[in-house]
């Protein structure tokens, strides 16, 4: 990988080289791969200064810290890719408190025989997201683990923000009476991944809708400041996020189900596939709750936002011991909207 020949070192070979055990040693190619690759790709003034750890100021309000783990697997998906991803999930971590996001930490745990092409296409497509949310990543670290030890590249992502004075924003606000808003259509992540699993083709192709949406929240929260709960429904999709808003709250929540914005291609293929779109991850999208009064104000809000133009009121919260979540059907019945049991789907972010 690295050939020194005097005082010339040969440049990382990105187009055909493979990450090796040297690049986890704490040598002169780890050296050359961190330089070459992840602070040319995120560079910024704390990364330049070289130590171990990023000193930064903050402002008034209270801190806010999320760490993400990211797994997803293909690392290449319609829209996005682990990279993007792992940017975005951390991002949204921090919002859903709503908190500006002020700093990102990622850390990498390689696989021997991973091609630096890929390593470099993640890392850039990270960087890319990076820059265009405005939230840098200021420190990290890279680890390398023997062939058959990993799956390629893992990511782990911190990110910390801080809460403006005045904003109380929390899983447990959520009281009867208060209504439940999505910011738009639900189940694209997942399928996107899985149609890419199952080699499935449709009229259009499903892109993930993965995002950072700390924009959107911002201009949520000047609209109605008072928000009760925000939530990102990845894992187990919006049907595990409101059952969790309603156990932390001890609340009930009704949802319409012809409410629920939802692609016709991803109902096509949770059809196909034998998914129920609610519990689909979803890597774009929040779960918003407010008093009733803002309800209509937040919509306009969110529709007036290019990330929550497809927004909707799905249901509402009501007093129920039990906490259940029940969905009002089309056809006219009402069921309950349980925990996912199982696992759906793998290796979804």
């Amino acid at each position: 990988m690295t050939a020194v020949r005097g005082d010339y070192v040969r440049p990382v070979d990105f187009k055909h080289g493979h990450v090796d055990m040297t690049h986890g040693g704490g040598g002169r190619a780890m050296a050359q791969l961190i330089d070459e690759l992840f602070l040319r790709a995120f560079d910024n003034v704390w990364l330049r200064q070289a130590n171990d750890q990023a000193a930064f100021l903050v402002s008034a309000g209270r801190m806010v810290i999320a760490t993400d783990c990211h797994v997803v697997s293909p690392l290449f998906f319609p829209g996005g890719d682990i990279g993007s991803l792992s940017i975005h999930g951390t991002i949204n971590d921090v919002a859903m408190a709503g908190a500006t996001p002020l700093y990102l930490a990622a850390g990498f745990i390689l696989e021997e025989g991973f091609p630096l092409a890929d390593l470099k296409r993640i890392v850039e497509s990270m960087a890319a997201a990076s820059r265009e949310a405005g939230v840098p990543i200021v420190t990290g670290d890279t680890k390398v683990v023997e062939k058959g030890k990993g799956d390629g590249v893992f990511i782990t992502t911190t990110g910390v923000g801080v809460v403006p004075i005045g904003v109380e924003i929390s899983g447990d606000l959520a009281r009867p009476g208060d209504r439940i808003l999505v910011s738009g259509t639900i189940g694209d992540h997942g399928v996107a991944i899985m149609s890419l699993r199952e080699n499935l083709t449709f009229d259009t192709t499903i892109q993930s809708d993965t995002a950072a949406l700390h924009g959107l929240v911002a201009a949520m929260i000047d609209a109605a400041p008072g928000i009760h709960c925000l939530r990102d429904p990845t894992r187990g999709g919006l049907a595990t996020t409101l059952n969790e808003l309603a156990r932390q709250s001890g609340c009930g929540m009704v949802i319409a189900e012809q409410r629920i914005p939802v692609h016709a291609e991803v109902n096509a293929a949770c059809e196909f596939l034998g998914l129920d779109p609610l519990y689909v991850a979803n890597e774009g999208k929040l779960v918003a709750i407010c008093a009733e009064d803002d309800a209509d104000r937040l919509l306009a809000a969110m529709r007036a936002h290019p990330q929550g133009s497809g927004a909707a009121i799905i249901g509402e919260v009501f007093d129920d011991p039990h906490c259940f979540v029940q969905m009002d059907t089309r056809f006219g019945g009402r069921r309950v909207v349980d925990w996912l049991t199982g696992e759906q789907l793998p290796r979804i972010c």
